[in-house]
C-alpha cells in the first residue's frame, strides 16, 4: 500500500468532518448557547477562539502570526510525512490526523477574524473542560499516536 493512499484521504476526511460539523453547529446554535448531547456531560456550546489551544491568547493582532505559524507547521508535517517510510503506518496516520486538524483550524482563521469555531463542551455542571472541535481532537490524538509510535520504533531499532 502506498502511504499516500492512507495519508491524504484521512487528512481530507478530518478537514471535511471538522468544517462540516462547525457549519452545522453554527447554523443550529447561537454563540454562547448550548445544546445537551449526552445530558450535561457533553454539550455543544458555540464559541470562537482567537487564540491557540486552551483559549490562550496573544492579543488581537495574533491572527496573522497564528496563520503563518500554522502554515509553517503544515509544511513541516508534509516534510516529515515525505521522509516517513511506508512501513511506519501509525506515524503516517498520526501525521494525517495532525495535518487534517491543522488545516481545519487554519481554514477558520482565514475565513473569519472571529476565530476558530469551538463547540464540543465536556464537563459536569460548572466544571467544564475547554471547548474544542474535531480538528483539535484530531491534532491531540495524532500527537499522542506520533509520540507512542516513535517510542515504539525507537525501541524496535534498539532491539
Amino acid at each position: 500500500m502506498k502511504k499516500a493512499h492512507l495519508f491524504w484521504p484521512l487528512a481530507a476526511a478530518i478537514v471535511l468532518a471538522d468544517c462540516t460539523s462547525k457549519r452545522v453547529v453554527e447554523s443550529a446554535i447561537g454563540p454562547g448557547s448550548s445544546k445537551e448531547i449526552v445530558g450535561d456531560f457533553v454539550r455543544f456550546t458555540l464559541g470562537y477562539n482567537t487564540g491557540i489551544a486552551f483559549g490562550l491568547s496573544f492579543g488581537d493582532g495574533a491572527r496573522p502570526l497564528l496563520i503563518l505559524f500554522t502554515m509553517v507547521a503544515v509544511a513541516g508535517i508534509i516534510w516529515i510525512y515525505r521522509s516517513t517510510e511506508v512501513r511506519y503506518k501509525a506515524q503516517i496516520v498520526a501525521l494525517a490526523l495532525i495535518m487534517g486538524g491543522a488545516i481545519g483550524n487554519l481554514l477558520d482563521r482565514f475565513q473569519s477574524a472571529a476565530g476558530v469555531v469551538d463547540f464540543i463542551d465536556v464537563g459536569v455542571g460548572a466544571t467544564r473542560f475547554w471547548t474544542f472541535n474535531i480538528a483539535d481532537s484530531a491534532i491531540t490524538i495524532g500527537a499522542i499516536l506520533l509520540i507512542l509510535s516513535s517510542m515504539k520504533a525507537e525501541a524496535q531499532a534498539k532491539a
